[in-house]
């Protein structure tokens, strides 16, 4: 599954990749949320199926729109901005076929051209925070396939059968953090995922909307706090506005340096008021989403097959600082 809103040069790269895979027993479904039906217009591959949207659906939309469109028992999510090695889908078909217990696959994601990863599998701050776990490291310091808390959506392979039992991408989520939510309910669910480093792609980083846009800015604050009402547990979401304050500040101190994704946020052109505004727009979002967002969080914990304690000593596993997370 594809979603494309672009539909430009990069997309045609993602679809030439898809063409050179060493396995062809799948089929590719591009799902333009462009809105003028550019997909079409620039001449997508013939090996493509397309399903166009009026209006831009979002990602998680895009992504469900395509998996009802689809039977297959495992479904892969690819950025349209990634580029993947031959053997990518090979690999990591076969390392969930001989692992039933897993539902998700994680790639080894480059940034296009370079050595170095973009991620290696997802980590999760104390406040919700999703990055990638390896940004910016070489690939031989993690070479072996292992578990992760879960993949990034830029590329990543899911079971069916999991899709089915925790409900798929949520629709709320529009932009970004998308798969931290459906990754975690996934572990609530007793899902695993498994890191497979054999499964390349490169990856045109944040293409779309840019490494430190506006609009990420904003739908990363507000779908993280819908992250942690939903799937953290009461004492870890106790925890969180703490853990949120510690980020916040170590960006103030980072845009001081002129480093991190607050620092670039401001170099290019956003003054530090419009950050402040976003966290208030945030955090006004989460509260006029709370009933909706409780339900889901009942739901959740109504299939969950591990305790809270199991649950926090996986994100306790799997975590990243707040520093750590305002400096990348």
């Amino acid at each position: 599954m594809i979603p494309t809103l672009a539909a430009d040069a990069r997309l045609r790269e993602c679809l030439e990749a898809l063409g050179r895979q060493t396995r062809h027993d799948f089929e590719v479904i591009v799902v333009d949320n462009s809105g003028n039906g550019l997909a079409r217009r620039n001449g997508i591959p013939a090996n493509a199926r397309v399903i166009e949207n009026t209006s831009n659906a979002g990602y998680g939309i895009a992504i469900n729109q395509g998996v009802r469109a689809s039977s297959a028992p495992y479904v892969a999510s690819l950025n349209d901005d990634a580029v993947p090695h031959p053997d990518w889908l090979d690999a990591l078909v076969g390392a969930l076929e001989q692992r039933p217990d897993a539902g998700m696959g994680a790639s080894q994601v480059r940034l296009f051209g370079e050595e170095r990863l973009d991620s290696a599998g997802m980590l999760v701050a104390r406040d919700g925070t999703s990055k990638q776990r390896g940004h910016g490291r070489m690939p031989d310091d993690f070479p072996v396939a292992e578990e992760a808390l879960f993949p990034s959506g830029s590329a990543a392979l899911y079971r069916r059968a999991m899709l089915e039992e925790i409900g798929g991408f949520d629709d709320h989520f529009f932009l970004y953090c998308e798969d931290t939510d459906l990754g975690l309910r996934a572990r609530w669910a007793g899902w695993k995922c498994l890191y497979v480093p054999e499964a390349v792609v490169e990856h045109h980083y944040s293409h779309s909307t840019g490494r430190a846009s506006p609009v990420k800015a904003y739908f990363v604050e507000r779908n993280r706090l819908f992250v942690i009402a939903k799937n953290f547990p009461a004492r870890m979401l106790l925890a969180a506005p703490f853990a949120s304050v510690a980020r916040y500040l170590w960006h103030a101190w980072y845009i001081l340096q002129g480093r991190g994704s607050a620092a670039r946020f401001r170099a290019e052109g956003h003054a530090g008021p419009k950050m402040l505004w976003y966290v208030v727009r945030a955090h006004a979002a989460l509260f006029g989403n709370g009933p909706r967002l409780w339900r889901q969080r009942r739901e959740i914990r109504a299939r969950a097959r591990i305790t809270p304690t199991v649950f926090a000593h996986l994100m306790r596993s799997h975590s990243i600082s707040a520093r750590r997370v305002a400096g990348l």
